[in-house]
């Protein structure tokens, strides 16, 4: 038998069984050395991966992930010593704003995790600021940005996870699919088609955040049937996801932004007018990243057609009744919250209404709560911890006025197409709302200075284009809730490179139409 130490050298490259090597710090059988390190848990499994060996350690060798953290923090500190901005804190969330954005963007890190990491860098770096534009100290932006964190859009998060998850352990959510599937036939081009279709449709009257929730529930049967990386799961799942941000602009309640630009806008356009305007303009939206769709995945090609679905025999019993009438009711709320805001307060007050009755009544358990999509949950956080940050640190103020003072004396069209492309960067790497809640009050004053400047035509239209936004996993809720989704073997289906792929082009797409037959819908009607 050969001594130990003829072994190390060869073990270095290729280390025979039972042994490590040597320069990392053992020779001894693996068997034994287990016995030796630990006698109360097994030894965990080999990676069999590229490493190197560091201080006696042998590790996975860096690769790109690790190369664009790398990347990221450079950007952090590089960004955090320049000065591109007046004051520190715009710095410093600009800095922020830009690495997050690479850290998403290239899913260096976990998704979550880097969305937990943007409020732990907005306290260090002190970015936020009072309304008398005072510096937070670390305790006063400690309570600021976790006050902003869990705010009503969460709880409309929750309250439509509560919604689609009575809908789907029930049964009730396997029969909408039967009946949508009926309807669609069996080809998946027209299934797709169909898909987004009603996603738009239930975004308009429960909102953008609750309604890909359910329709993910609707399909999530046929989405078990496949395998994993599937291009049809891959655009199914993005499908929905785009047309729910499409859909967030079909009517005046669908989405946070259109409340703001309704208020924004004196006087305000009609449910009329909006549902003249917005709708032909998502349809278009609907259609055109439904052909992105099928030219980037071609899922026609994997999957031709999809099994029909077995209709569920008998009628609804008494119980899923109920959970249909509470649905019903959420809706119908939801849809006429403006008119008894004084009462309710916000949509997120709503959203509990389903919460308590379903979980009060025993119809959903804690198991059923620990199944919520706590991961979308994070992600949301995250984006509201950023937005807020933006807003508080009077970096998106500062870019805003900017834009401003270029544009005035341009020709309308001119001034709508640069407001319209700096609405939709705002929207993708932050947030629609907050990029709404920046944006839209500068728009507006813009087309009051302008000559015959048709104010409420750049508000309608640049929220209209925030809506299309949706090139990034975190650019609304429904990409967020879509980037979540997850195979029969745990994976999950869509990656950072799936939304560049098809979003930003969609994204351009609807800027397009909005700038196009938008303007023009919106000049008829004398907005």
């Amino acid at each position: 038998m050969r001594p130990l130490s003829s072994l190390s050298r060869s073990a270095a490259v290729h280390p025979a069984p039972g042994f490590v090597d040597l320069e990392c710090g053992t020779g001894v059988p693996s068997e034994k050395r287990q016995s030796i390190v630990s006698t109360k848990r097994p030894e965990p499994a080999a990676y069999h991966g590229p490493t190197i060996c560091i201080a006696g350690i042998r590790i996975p060798r860096p690769g790109l992930k690790t190369l664009n953290f790398l990347i990221g923090v450079t950007l952090l500190v590089v960004l955090t010593q320049i000065h591109l901005f007046a004051t520190v804190e715009q710095q410093g969330c600009f800095a922020i704003l830009v690495v997050a954005s690479w850290l998403w963007a290239t899913e260096a890190l976990p998704l979550i995790v880097t969305a937990l990491a943007v409020p732990l860098l907005v306290v260090l770096l002190r970015v936020l600021r009072d309304g008398k534009g005072t510096r937070l100290d670390a305790h006063a932006a400690t309570k600021a940005i976790f006050g902003t964190m869990f705010s009503p859009t969460i709880m409309l998060l929750l309250g439509g996870f509560a919604i689609a998850s009575a809908l789907s352990k029930h049964g009730i959510a396997r029969r909408l699919a039967v009946s949508l599937l009926a309807r669609a036939g069996t080809r998946t081009v027209w299934v797709l088609l169909a898909n987004m279709l009603v996603a738009t449709f239930a975004s308009m009257w429960i909102s953008n955040v609750a309604a890909p929730v359910l329709c993910f529930s609707i399909v999530h049967s046929i989405l078990m049937t496949l395998p994993s990386g599937d291009p049809f799961g891959k655009s199914l799942i993005l499908g929905i996801a785009i047309a729910s941000n499409i859909g967030g602009m079909a009517s005046p309640i669908s989405s946070p932004q259109n409340v703001i630009a309704i208020q924004t806008m004196s006087p305000a356009a009609s449910w009329g007018d909006w549902f003249a305007v917005a709708l032909p303009v998502a349809l278009l939206g609907d259609l055109v990243a439904w052909g992105l769709l099928l030219l980037v995945f071609q899922p026609h090609k994997s999957t031709p057609t999809v099994e029909p679905l077995q209709p569920v025999a008998g009628s609804l019993n008494a119980k899923q009744w109920f959970i249909v009438a509470v649905t019903g009711t959420t809706i119908v709320l939801w849809c006429i919250e403006s008119t008894i805001e004084a009462v309710i307060g916000d949509m997120g007050v709503i959203a509990m209404f389903p919460l308590l009755v379903f979980f009060g009544t025993g119809l959903l358990n804690k198991d059923d709560f620990q199944a919520f999509q706590w991961t979308v949950i994070m992600l949301a956080m995250g984006g509201i911890a950023l937005g807020q940050a933006v807003n508080l640190s009077g970096l998106l103020a500062t870019v805003a006025t900017g834009i401003s003072s270029a544009v005035e004396g341009l020709p309308q069209w001119s001034v709508l197409a640069a407001f319209g492309g700096l609405m939709l960067v705002i929207a993708t790497f932050i947030s629609h709302t907050v990029a709404a809640l920046i944006l839209l009050p500068v728009v507006n004053q813009v087309g009051l200075a302008m000559a015959g400047g048709h104010p409420r035509l750049l508000v309608m239209a640049t929220v209209l284009i925030g809506s299309g936004a949706g090139g990034l996993p975190v650019s609304g809720f429904p990409n967020m809730n879509a980037v979540a989704q997850e195979d029969r073997e745990g994976k999950r289906w869509l990656a950072a490179i799936d939304f560049l792929k098809v979003g930003v082009p969609a994204s351009i797409c609807v800027y397009g139409i909005v700038l196009s037959v938008g303007y023009g819908l919106c000049l008829a009607l004398g907005l």
